[in-house]
Parts: C-alpha cells; sequence; structure tokens
C-alpha cells in the first residue's frame, strides 16, 4: 500500500474510556454526604494505519483537547512537558498505543483538537526495507529533515505546530454511569498525507506533510475488542493486594541510538494481572521460561524500579489487564525485540523477517520451540499458541504485523520464542470472488515477497461487531474506504462484495488492466476454516495508479479522461462534486523547491472552477479511486500538479 499518495487505512486513534466513579449514600446522620462525581477517568491511546513504503513516520503530539458543546474552554486530555517524545504512526498499525490515564470532566464535546510540532526534525520519515514499486523514496533511506515540509504551521521559528481540530460525528457524552470511547483515525493513506515530489527530468525530491485531512473522527463500537500495542513502562509500584503494578509510561528514543534508552513521558499507568487466564511473565535478564502468575506476589520484591514491556487488553470498564509481561534492569533488553511488518518468510530456512524503525530488516530463526499467538482481545487466545515451530511459518505473508520475543537478545543470531501476530493483513487486487470466499493478489518491488492467498468469508453466524445503530452482525460484512461508517451486512453482504470485485479499467501498453483492490485482517480457525484464516470483512481501498496525463479536461458531467504512464487507452474518471460524497482534490504546486498543498472543496463553485482551470489537457494527476464494472474509475482522490511538474 502506497501511503504516499493513496492505499489502506485505518488510522491514528484515540480510544477515551470513561469508568464509572464512586459515591453514595443513605442516610448524612450514619454516612457521609453524597458526592456527585464532576468527571471520569480517561484512559487514553493514539494508533495508527498500516504502511509498507515507510519503516518511520515519526510525529511529536504535544497536546490534546476535547471542545464542550456550545463553547467554553477546551479540556486538556493530554498533555507533554519539554521535548514532546516522538511516536512512530507505522508501528501502529491497526493499534492503540497507551499514553496515559486522565480526568475529563462530565459534559457534552463536540470536537477534539490535536496539536502536533512542527519544527524541522519534528517529522521523521525513514523508507521501509522494501518499499512497493515505483517509490520515490531509496529502501532503508532517511529523508533530510531539509526535504520535509511541514503545511499549514502556526506560530514562529523554533515553535512551530499544526492544530487540528476534528469535528465528532456524534457527541462525546462524558458520563460517570457509563463506558464511553472516542476514536480519532489518523489516516496514513490520506491523499494529502505525505505527497513526494519529483520533478520531471530529475532534481530532489520534497515531500510535503499535512496534518490536516488525514484526522477524522470513527466510533469504536467494542472497546474490549480494541487491540493495543506492547506498552514500555518503568514500575513504580506494586499494589498492597498484589493485584496490579503501576508503572510510569516510557517511549523508545527516537531515532533510534545504540543501546536503545527510554524517553519518559510522565503519564502513570496502572495494569492489573490476569486472575482468570493467567499472566505470561518473562525475566528478560535471567532468561528463564515464562512464568504463569495470576497475581504479583511473586515477583513483587523485583519489580520496583524495573523496566516493563506490557501486552495488555482493555476491559469494557476501561481497566488494563496485561496478557504478557517481560522485564529487565535495562531499557534496552526489553526493547530488543523485533516489532514491525513481516518483510519475508523463509521455509527452507526456517527464518522470518521483519522490518524494523531503521529501515532494515531482522531475520530470526523460527526452531521447534517458537510459538505463534494472535491478538484477538480474548484473554485465553491471547496466551494460547495456534502453532509452533517451522511448520507454521507457511501461514504468514508479507506485510503482517508483528511484535516478536527472542530467546537470547544479545545473541549474534536470533531465536525467536513468541512470534505475536498483531494484524493477519491480506490485501491487493481481488478475483475469483464468489459465495465461499475470495483470491487476494499482490506485487512488491521484490518478487520473492508476492503472495496469492484465498480466504473464505467467516461463518454467516460469527459475531461481527455491530452496526451504526448498535444492532448486532453476524458474518462477513465490507464497507468502501471512503466512507467507513456505511457497513455493508447481513445476508446480501457477500453477493454485493461480489458485484463491485468484477470492476476493472483498461489502460492498454505495458500498464494493462487494473482491477479492485481491497484488504482485510484476516481471524484464526473460524468455523469456516479450522486451524487457517478467513475474512470476517473486506475494505475497499481506492486502487493506487501512476501519474497520469490529462486527456481531455473536466465537463459538464464531472468527468474528465487521462492517460497513464506505461498505458495507451484515455480512461474515464468520474468526479463527484456532491455534499458528504465529493472526491478529495488537491492542488500540489510546486514552485521555487516549495511544495503546497492546497485542498480544493469540490461542494463550492470556486474551488470547482479552479480544480477544473487546473484540469486541462497535458497537466499531470494522481488518481486514487475504485475502478467500475463500466471500465471507468470512481475518484476517491485527484491530486493535480501545477508549477514544476511531477514525474512519479
Amino acid at each position: 500500500m502506497n501511503s504516499k499518495l493513496i492505499a489502506t487505512a485505518i488510522g491514528l486513534t484515540l480510544a477515551l474510556s470513561l469508568a464509572a466513579c464512586g459515591g453514595g449514600g443513605s442516610s448524612a446522620s450514619t454516612t457521609p454526604p453524597t458526592v456527585t462525581p464532576t468527571s471520569a477517568p480517561v484512559a487514553l491511546t493514539i494508533s495508527d494505519a498500516t504502511s509498507e513504503d515507510w519503516a518511520t513516520i515519526g510525529v511529536r503530539v504535544l497536546s490534546i483537547a476535547l471542545n464542550p458543546q456550545g463553547g467554553g474552554s477546551p479540556v486538556t486530555v493530554y498533555k507533554t512537558t519539554g521535548t514532546a517524545p516522538m511516536i512512530n504512526l507505522v508501528q501502529l498499525d491497526q493499534l492503540g498505543e497507551i499514553l496515559g490515564n486522565v480526568s475529563v470532566p462530565l459534559g457534552t464535546y463536540t470536537s477534539a483538537t490535536v496539536t502536533l510540532s512542527a519544527n524541522p526534525g519534528d517529522v521523521l520519515l525513514t523508507a521501509s526495507g522494501s518499499p512497493t514499486a515505483g517509490f520515490a523514496a531509496a529502501p532503508g533511506s532517511t529523508i533530510p529533515a531539509s526535504e520535509i515540509q511541514i503545511q499549514h504551521t502556526a506560530g514562529s521559528s523554533g515553535t512551530l505546530t499544526v492544530p487540528v481540530t476534528v469535528n465528532l460525528v456524534t457527541p462525546l457524552v462524558v458520563s460517570s454511569s457509563t463506558t464511553n470511547a472516542l476514536d480519532l483515525e489518523f489516516d496514513l493513506a490520506h491523499p494529502a498525507f505525505i505527497v513526494g515530489h519529483v520533478p520531471v527530468g530529475g532534481g530532489s525530491t520534497v515531500w510535503a506533510v499535512s496534518f490536516e485531512g488525514p484526522l477524522r473522527h470513527h466510533p469504536i463500537a467494542n472497546l474490549a475488542a480494541r487491540i493495543l500495542r506492547h506498552a514500555y513502562g518503568t514500575v513504580t509500584a506494586v499494589s498492597s493486594d498484589n493485584t496490579s503494578i503501576t508503572l510510569t509510561k516510557d517511549l523508545p528514543t527516537m531515532p533510534i541510538v545504540t543501546p536503545e534508552t527510554a524517553t519518559a513521558t510522565g503519564q502513570s499507568i496502572a495494569v492489573l494481572a490476569d486472575a482468570t487466564n493467567g499472566t505470561l511473565y518473562y525475566d528478560v535478564d535471567a532468561r528463564t521460561p515464562a512464568a504463569v502468575i495470576k497475581d504479583f506476589s511473586t515477583v513483587a520484591s523485583g519489580l520496583s524500579g524495573k523496566y516493563v514491556r506490557v501486552a495488555a487488553r482493555y476491559q469494557q470498564d476501561g481497566t488494563l489487564v496485561a496478557t504478557r509481561i517481560w522485564s529487565s534492569s535495562t531499557f534496552n533488553s526489553v526493547w530488543l525485540s523485533p516489532e514491525g511488518h513481516v518483510r519475508g518468510v523463509d521455509t527452507t530456512a526456517n527464518t522470518l523477517t521483519v522490518s524494523n524503525e531503521l529501515g532494515g530488516n531482522v531475520t530470526l530463526l523460527v526452531d521447534a520451540n517458537t510459538q505463534f499467538v494472535t491478538r484477538l482481545g480474548n484473554g485465553n487466545n491471547d496466551t494460547t499458541p495456534i502453532g509452533t515451530g517451522p511448520s507454521f511459518l507457511g501461514n504468514l505473508v508479507t506485510g503482517f504485523k508483528v511484535h516478536a520475543s527472542v530467546v537470547d537478545p544479545l545473541a549474534a543470531n536470533l531465536t525467536a520464542q513468541t512470534v505475536e501476530i498483531e494484524t493477519a493483513t491480506f490485501g491487493g487486487l481481488v478475483s475469483a470472488a464468489d459465495s465461499s470466499g475470495v483470491t487476494y493478489t499482490r506485487t512488491f518491488r521484490d518478487a520473492a515477497h508476492d503472495y496469492v492467498k484465498t480466504l473464505p468469508y467467516i461463518s454467516a453466524t460469527t459475531a461481527n461487531g455491530v452496526d451504526s445503530a448498535g444492532n448486532a452482525i453476524e458474518g462477513f460484512k465490507w464497507w468502501d474506504f471512503a466512507y467507513p461508517t456505511l457497513v455493508t451486512s447481513g445476508p446480501n453482504a457477500v453477493a454485493a462484495f461480489v458485484a463491485l470485485s468484477t470492476g476493472a479499467v483498461n489502460f492498454g501498453g505495458t500498464l494493462g488492466t487494473i482491477r479492485t483492490h481491497a484488504l482485510t485482517n484476516a481471524i484464526w480457525n473460524d468455523p469456516a476454516a479450522a486451524n487457517a484464516w478467513s475474512a470476517p470483512w473486506a475494505i475497499v481501498e481506492p486502487t493506487p495508479l501512476p501519474i497520469a496525463t490529462v486527456t481531455t479536461g473536466l465537463d459538464a458531467g464531472n468527468a474528465f479522461t487521462m492517460t497513464a504512464i506505461n498505458g495507451t487507452n484515455p480512461v474515464t474518471v468520474d468526479v463527484s462534486t456532491a455534499k458528504g460524497a465529493a472526491t478529495l482534490a488537491y492542488q500540489v504546486d510546486r514552485s521555487n523547491d516549495v511544495v503546497t498543498v492546497t485542498p480544493l472543496d469540490l461542494t463550492t463553485s470556486s474551488a470547482l472552477a479552479t480544480f477544473t482551470t487546473d484540469l486541462a489537457a497535458g497537466a499531470k494527476v494522481k488518481v486514487g479511486g475504485v475502478p467500475q464494472a463500466d471500465g471507468s474509475i470512481k475518484a476517491y482522490s485527484v491530486a493535480v500538479y501545477t508549477g514544476t511538474q511531477s514525474g512519479s
């Protein structure tokens, strides 16, 4: 997926889980007076979407505030002091990063404001070790700060910021008697997020980064099902009853240093042991086998001041329960556990290659003792292996997001102790879709990573979340990337998906025919596929298309034609100007090596006029859209280049 312009995504998530506060009493003479709560605790996380082109997209979040309905002072729910730690969005592939716990006044909030630091060096971009074909940066390269231009900054040199306000689809009502959740997506695949501009004929690439647009509100239906990234921290206390530990949240130092060190956030987190299923506890320094603990009594004496890495899950009431904990006296030992996207599977050599944040790859040996587990939001599944040893390697493909633990982090050749499959992502061109399943075909710059995988749909009776009205969904569901709240489910969902998957557009030449693309995160051992992967849902993605040249401009029906690089046939592109469904349009101008990305609201006559003028015959465009059965493209986004033209 190409995060430079178009890809999949379900990106940066802010989950605010609000648990009930106490209070009460029946008689003023015998009990304390009733205390009416004025606020509720909030567990704050962020998450993001996948990107196979980048190993690191580092950003600094300065603060997050909620804006009350009807006005009033914003309520800050997260704020850093000093230099904000850098967060790598790429590692948050549909995972939540726990930031800390805060208290929010009761009330109704209609928007949130996220403020990011925007000085030179405050955005770190490192290309992955195996980006997609045609990507403008060399594999593993770090983009110089001088070639990154952050859009829409405010303030003066040295204190530049980008404040982004996100309107909520529905107001957030903070109550002391219910559990609430707020989900803000930071979409790595948004067409205006990271735009690489390569001048025709050569020259330095300029990467324009825009935070305005990728952030949006996406409601959370089930907090307990939220998959969290491993949290790092320093243990400050063990509860008197040994049921929980308190840790100060740490983040890895970025750019990565050797040995890696911790950056303290000052945020505090309480984590419970799993009293029912047990928590797996690893003493990394002792290199002993995992111990199963149901409280911290047996390890409490040695935990204070230790660095820990915690795999945890939310309970519906907002508390955190650990499924695994790694502890060490040094931060580098708990951090040195390869985390990233799978970049290679070798079933002959019995190795698994995982990308790291430096843009390189870490190769792990899989032996007979290596355990594979999934993160399904269920305590038992979080700790029970779904497979063991080299024979399971064939079930992994390039693009899976994993976090491995190694037997000996200091060994020259690392052997995987556990491989935690955080997301089992299959995507690409869809074909052979029928009533029983669908085939995904992915191609990469390195053909050794290509795969063709047929997945069955999950059983029609498998629980699969809820719809926008709160009604339970069973069986397969799908939605258009552009409209994540408009879910197609029920008995006709499969037939509708099959019909949509037949779309194709013929560019001719060596580019040929391009078909519908989609994405799924598969689940293991559904009744529809015992001991195998199956598809619970699909996102119909905007198909990534190469740079094209406008053949005929925008007509009265809001359509234009274009001829793509390596193609010979003009293809019709349909543009929407309807409110709520308008095509995302951008003017990408490069003048004197300064790139400016300007959004054009096509629902307004002035922006449509500008777009029409820019979209003249001969103009260069980058389009993302869904191929239709009639051979046209339904445009999700159109970027028109002005000034110095872009060649990729």
